[in-house]
Protein backbone atom coordinates (compact mmCIF):
# COMPACT_ATOMS: atom_id res chain seq x y z
CA UNK A 1 0.00 0.00 0.00
CA UNK A 2 1.54 3.01 -1.04
CA UNK A 3 1.05 6.59 0.65
CA UNK A 4 1.53 9.68 -0.09
CA UNK A 5 3.09 11.56 2.38
CA UNK A 6 0.95 14.93 1.31
CA UNK A 7 -2.06 13.02 1.88
CA UNK A 8 -0.68 12.29 6.06
CA UNK A 9 0.56 15.67 5.91
CA UNK A 10 -2.63 17.37 5.06
CA UNK A 11 -5.05 15.44 7.44
CA UNK A 12 -2.49 16.54 10.05
CA UNK A 13 -3.21 19.66 9.45
CA UNK A 14 -6.70 19.46 9.17
CA UNK A 15 -6.04 17.70 12.88
CA UNK A 16 -4.08 20.70 14.43
CA UNK A 17 -6.64 23.16 12.82
CA UNK A 18 -9.61 21.16 14.36
CA UNK A 19 -7.92 21.17 17.55
CA UNK A 20 -7.49 25.28 16.88
CA UNK A 21 -10.33 25.59 16.37
CA UNK A 22 -12.05 23.69 19.42
CA UNK A 23 -14.06 21.53 16.54
CA UNK A 24 -15.64 18.93 17.75
CA UNK A 25 -17.70 18.06 14.24
CA UNK A 26 -18.35 14.89 12.51
CA UNK A 27 -16.03 16.20 9.68
CA UNK A 28 -12.86 17.34 12.67
CA UNK A 29 -13.61 13.60 13.95
CA UNK A 30 -13.13 12.07 10.17
CA UNK A 31 -10.09 13.96 9.38
CA UNK A 32 -8.34 12.64 12.88
CA UNK A 33 -9.63 9.08 12.10
CA UNK A 34 -8.23 8.96 8.85
CA UNK A 35 -5.37 10.95 9.53
CA UNK A 36 -4.59 8.09 12.62
CA UNK A 37 -5.22 5.57 10.23
CA UNK A 38 -2.92 6.46 7.34
CA UNK A 39 -0.05 7.40 10.02
CA UNK A 40 -0.36 3.68 11.05
CA UNK A 41 0.85 2.88 7.09
CA UNK A 42 3.65 4.84 6.82
CA UNK A 43 7.31 4.74 7.80
CA UNK A 44 6.38 7.13 11.06
CA UNK A 45 4.41 4.25 12.87
CA UNK A 46 7.28 2.71 14.89
CA UNK A 47 8.16 6.16 16.16
CA UNK A 48 4.69 6.79 17.25
CA UNK A 49 4.69 3.85 18.86
CA UNK A 50 7.94 3.99 20.70
CA UNK A 51 6.93 7.54 21.77
CA UNK A 52 3.54 6.80 23.17
CA UNK A 53 4.84 3.61 25.07
CA UNK A 54 7.53 6.14 26.44
CA UNK A 55 4.94 8.71 27.49
CA UNK A 56 2.48 5.66 29.10
CA UNK A 57 5.34 4.00 30.81
CA UNK A 58 6.42 7.26 32.01
CA UNK A 59 3.48 9.09 33.86
CA UNK A 60 3.13 6.32 36.68
CA UNK A 61 6.46 7.44 37.67
CA UNK A 62 6.15 10.63 37.51
CA UNK A 63 5.03 11.19 41.37
CA UNK A 64 7.79 9.75 42.39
Amino acid sequence: MTISISLVLLLGVGVALAMKLRSATLGAVLVAALFGFYVAGTDAAPTVRDATTAITDAIPGAGN
